[in-house]
C-alpha cells in the first residue's frame, strides 16, 4: 500500500484563455484558470443555488502545453487529472506569497477535451476525435522561475 497519494481530478470551463509562458531552456508551460460549479435547490425558499470554485492548472509537459496552445480557449470544457502542490513566490512588492496549483507535469498528469467538435473548444480538433487524452505516468515537474503576480 502507498504511503500517501496526492492526486485531483476536476471537469470544468477554463475560465480565461490560456496562458502560454516558455520554461528558460525553451519548452511551453501553459497556465489555465479552471471553473467548477455545484448546483442545488434551497429547502426553504425552492430557489436554484450555485456555487463555483476557481482553480489555478499548470501544466509543464511540453507536447501537452502545445495542445492547450492549439485547442483550447476560454469556455472550454476539460478533465484534468494532476497533483496539488503549494509553492512560494515573492511578489512584485517584495512580498512573501504562497499559492496552491494543480501540477500536470512532465510524466505525472491528463488531460482531456470535452468539448464537441463544434461547441467552442477551439477552431478545429484534430482527426483523433473530440478528445485528447496524454496520459504522463509519474515523475515531478521541472523547478521553473515564474515571476508572475498571482491574482488570490
Amino acid at each position: 500500500m502507498a504511503a500517501s497519494l496526492n492526486k485531483v481530478m476536476l471537469i470544468g470551463n477554463l475560465g480565461a484563455d490560456p496562458v502560454m509562458r516558455q520554461t528558460q531552456d525553451g519548452k511551453k508551460l501553459a497556465q489555465l484558470s479552471l471553473a467548477t460549479s455545484e448546483s442545488w435547490k434551497d429547502k426553504v425558499t425552492g430557489e436554484k443555488k450555485e456555487k463555483t470554485s476557481w482553480h489555478r492548472i499548470v501544466i509543464f509537459n511540453d507536447g501537452l502545453a502545445g495542445v492547450v496552445e492549439s485547442y483550447l480557449k476560454k469556455g472550454s470544457k476539460i478533465y484534468i487529472e494532476g497533483q496539488l502542490q503549494t509553492r512560494k513566490f515573492t511578489d512584485q512588492s517584495g512580498v512573501e506569497k504562497y499559492t496552491t496549483e494543480i501540477v500536470l507535469g512532465n510524466y505525472n498528469g491528463t488531460l482531456t477535451m470535452l468539448d464537441s467538435r463544434n461547441s467552442g473548444g477551439g477552431d478545429s480538433i484534430p482527426d483523433m476525435g473530440s478528445d485528447i487524452n496524454q496520459d504522463m505516468g509519474e515523475g515531478a515537474p521541472p523547478d521553473l522561475d515564474i515571476d508572475d503576480e498571482i491574482p488570490f
